[in-house]
């Protein structure tokens, strides 16, 4: 497939990437396996911000997709997003409940009522397991606190969008600190982006954006992160021109993390945090969109920053 002017609209997208074996249905919405070639670009991508950050001194923090569900509750995650969470829950009976939920299954009953809620919640972002670490050691260093975090993270919102999937991959660099060192993080990422979306050859725009907050109060809080330019998104046109996809957001929390978890600065002060966050199969999606499923005949330069 070749990028023409014509957008294809998500299902239609869709199909393409799956008979180009891109992308490998499993039978839910949103859940996919991926091929080497999308793995590649994925990997490649990944090394790219890499190399952008790796002179700033971030220390680096491997998760699984799994959180403490304390840390979760404490989170206050519920509160903003109770449509997006997912928990993981555990058969956690004896003999006569494996007895039951054998039959259920055989008769084709709903057999998950024999499921309980463990210990673990499905990450959401990548960035949540950082700020109960980072908590417990006390005080930040002068200067705040720099972490480069890189996870799969899971957001119930099955859709035939292949841009908008239920288990993704997320990388993050969040800056803690003071106001002034956070506030000047992102907007040395928010350019970074636009040089980066600019090499990889694709069209996009940065614009003031907000969260999807649950309910009236949720509304609220969305009208408050635009006003505020809280939050912005690099958006690439991926299945629809008029609505792009967000690719790349760049956060300001503001003090939120700092109430919640006691984070403070090295002058004793309530620590900010700022991120920028990069959905990795979202960016290989754009570059497949517009470079076309081949890629060998990606645009050199394309080719050069990836691959080298």
């Amino acid at each position: 497939m070749q990028a023409t002017e014509t957008m294809a609209g998500p299902e239609h997208y869709l199909s393409e990437l799956v008979r180009a074996g891109l992308l490998i249905p499993v039978g839910v919405d949103g859940l996919y396996g991926r091929s080497g070639d999308f793995e590649d670009v994925i990997e490649a991508f990944n090394n790219v911000i890499t190399r952008l950050g790796r002179d700033d001194g971030a220390e680096v923090m491997r998760f699984p997709p799994g959180l403490n569900r304390l840390h979760f509750e404490q989170s206050e995650y519920l509160k903003s997003f109770p449509q997006l969470a997912g928990t993981v829950h555990s058969f956690m009976g004896g003999e006569c409940e494996h007895h039951e939920l054998l039959r259920q299954l055989a008769e084709g009953e709903d057999w998950t009522g024999e499921q309980k809620p463990t210990d673990i919640v499905i990450t959401p972002a990548a960035c949540y397991p950082i700020y109960p670490v980072l908590a417990a050691r006390g005080a930040l260093p002068s200067g705040g606190k720099l972490v480069d975090v890189y996870s799969y993270c899971f957001r119930h919102e099955p859709s035939k969008d292949p841009a908008r999937m239920q288990l993704f991959r997320m990388r993050e660099h969040v800056r803690i600190g003071s106001p002034e060192e956070v506030v000047a993080f992102r907007e040395t990422w928010l350019e970074r982006g636009r040089m980066l979306a600019t090499e990889l050859g694709v069209p996009f725009e940065v614009d003031v954006a907000n969260d999807p907050f649950f309910g009236r109060a949720g509304r609220m809080l969305a009208a408050n992160q635009r006003d505020q330019n809280l939050k912005f998104e690099l958006l690439i046109p991926i299945t629809s021109k008029e609505r792009p996809t967000a690719c790349m957001s760049f956060n300001y929390h503001q003090d939120h993390f700092g109430e919640i978890w006691h984070m403070q600065t090295a002058a004793g002060t309530v620590a900010h945090t700022a991120c920028v966050g990069f959905g990795m199969e979202r960016v290989a999606l754009a570059l497949f969109r517009h470079h076309g499923f081949d890629l060998k005949a990606w645009p050199e330069s394309v080719r050069k920053l990836l691959w080298g």
